[in-house]
C-alpha cells in the first residue's frame, strides 16, 4: 500500500504526502500565511479547483504548452511510456509508475510529479522559515488541501509542533472525518475554516458521492468545545445557490453555537487547466461564475440574521 495512505514512519517519523507549500499567502486566514496543501479528499465534488488534491497518491502533471519538444523524456523512462506521435508527445498514464525520471530531465518543467513524501521535521522546516513574517503580521500556518483530516497522525503531529513554537494554526476542512480524529487535533487549531456545500443529503451525495451527515454532526460537535469557527460557502451556479439551500445553511448556522462569520466563495475557472496537465476529465465546463448581482443577494440574506460575510476567501 502506498506510504503516504498509511502514514508510515520513517526513521522515527511520521510521514504524510504534501502537493505544495505556499508562502506569503494572504488569502487562508489572518496575517502572513503559508498553507501546506495535503493530498487526498474523501470527497468528490465536480467544482473542485484543486483537483491535484483529490487523489492522496502521486500524479504526473503534464503541461503541452511548457513542452519544447526535446525528447528528453523519451530517452530517460524505463517504461516506455512516453512516445513521440505525429510530432506530439503523448503518455500512457496506465503504464507510468511515476519514478519522476521524465520530470527530472525536463529543462521547461513540463513534466511534474504532483505530490511529496515529507517528514514532520520536513514541513517544519519549510514552516519556520517565515516565522518572522507571522510574528509582524499576527499570520501563521493553514493547513488545506484536498483535506487535512485524511492524514491525521501527520497533521496532529504537525500541528503540535507548531504550536510548541508559538505559531497561529488554521486548519481548512471538508469535515468529513472520524469525530475522535477532528477532537485530537481541536486544542491545537487556533481557527477552523469549515466549508458547508448543500444541506439536502440525497442532493450532496448525488453531487460529492458522500452523505454529509458526518459533516454536519461534526460540525455542531465542534462548536460545543471550540469558538474561532468561519462557515465556508462555495457557491455554484446551478448546483448549490437556489434560495431553499442558501435558506437551510442559514438556519443550520443560526441553530449553532459561536458561529459568527460565513466567507462566501464563488465559483471560478481557475483549475480547469490543471485537470487537462493532470490527464482528468472536468465535469463543469458550462458554468461561469456568479455575477456580482447573485452574491450581494445571498450574502444579505446571512446578513438578516446577524451573520459577518465576506465574499471570497
Amino acid at each position: 500500500m502506498f506510504a503516504g495512505i498509511v502514514e508510515k514512519e520513517r526513521k522515527g517519523s511520521t510521514i504524510g504526502t504534501i502537493f505544495d507549500i505556499m508562502k506569503y499567502s494572504t488569502h487562508d486566514g489572518p496575517g502572513i500565511r503559508t498553507t501546506v496543501f495535503f493530498k487526498g479528499c474523501p470527497l468528490s465534488c465536480p467544482w473542485c479547483h484543486n483537483p491535484e488534491g483529490q487523489s492522496v497518491r502521486p500524479e504526473l502533471s503534464f503541461s503541452l504548452d511548457r513542452c519544447i519538444r526535446c525528447g528528453e523524456c523519451v530517452k530517460v523512462c524505463p517504461e516506455n511510456a512516453i512516445s513521440v506521435i505525429d510530432g506530439a508527445l503523448l503518455t500512457r498514464r496506465d503504464v507510468c509508475r511515476l519514478c519522476g525520471c521524465c520530470s527530472k530531465v525536463c529543462q521547461s518543467r513540463a513534466r511534474e510529479i504532483v505530490g511529496k513524501i515529507m517528514t514532520v521535521p520536513q514541513v517544519m522546516k519549510e514552516i519556520e522559515k517565515d516565522i518572522i513574517f507571522y510574528d509582524e503580521s499576527k499570520g501563521g500556518v493553514t493547513f488545506s488541501g484536498g483535506e487535512p483530516l485524511m492524514q491525521p497522525d501527520f497533521l496532529t503531529e504537525v500541528l503540535q509542533s507548531c504550536k510548541e513554537k508559538d505559531i497561529h494554526t488554521a486548519v481548512e476542512t471538508c469535515g468529513l472525518a472520524k469525530s475522535e480524529d477532528l477532537a485530537r487535533i481541536e486544542p491545537y487549531v487556533d481557527l477552523f475554516f469549515y466549508d458547508l456545500k448543500i444541506i439536502d443529503d440525497v442532493k450532496h451525495r448525488q453531487l460529492t458521492g458522500i452523505s454529509n451527515r458526518t459533516i454536519l454532526m461534526n460540525l455542531r460537535g465542534l462548536t460545543q468545545h471550540h469558538d474561532n469557527i468561519i462557515i465556508r460557502f462555495p457557491l455554484i451556479p446551478g448546483i448549490n445557490d437556489e434560495e431553499d439551500n442558501v435558506l437551510q445553511i442559514r438556519a443550520f448556522i443560526s441553530s449553532l453555537r459561536n458561529v459568527q462569520e460565513i466567507h462566501i466563495l464563488p465559483y471560478h475557472k481557475g483549475g480547469i487547466e490543471k485537470y487537462r496537465r493532470l490527464g482528468k476529465e472536468y465535469r463543469l465546463p458550462e458554468i461561469q461564475p456568479p455575477s456580482d448581482q447573485k452574491l450581494s443577494r445571498i450574502g444579505d440574506i446571512f446578513r438578516r440574521v446577524g451573520l459577518e460575510v465576506k465574499i471570497g476567501g
